[in-house]
């Protein structure tokens, strides 16, 4: 069975930093695209940032210049670094990875990341 373990979530001040952290364990061949997504109360999950295997990224508007993500593939692993953090970052952060051959999304069981003074 796959899984994606998130760590690195917590509690910290408003323009601290924080990072994220995702490895698959398991049996799984490769991840074409492995990112990240959010969800804040009461709010849709929301696209944060995702890589592909050959290293392009995609960011949303209001985390870009602030977020960098990165990943091994050797490792599929994949990683947020957060910068300026912000209250509106307050979410649960979740690690997303497709499979290369099927096209299937794995989820991560999310961690808390909560920005308050």
């Amino acid at each position: 069975q796959v899984q994606l373990v998130e760590s690195g979530g917590g509690l910290v001040q408003p323009g601290g930093s924080l990072r994220l952290s995702c490895a698959a364990s398991g049996s799984v061949e490769s991840l074409a695209l492995m990112g990240w997504y959010r969800q804040a109360p009461g709010k849709r999950r929301e696209l944060v940032a995702t890589m592909t295997s050959g290293r392009w990224t995609n960011y949303a508007g209001s985390v870009e210049g602030r977020f960098t993500i990165s990943r091994d593939n050797a490792k599929l692993t994949v990683y947020l670094q957060m910068n300026s953090l912000e209250p509106e970052d307050t979410a649960v952060y979740y690690c997303n990875g497709r499979r290369t051959l099927s096209g299937t999304d794995l989820w991560g069981q999310g961690t808390q990341v909560t920005v308050s003074s």
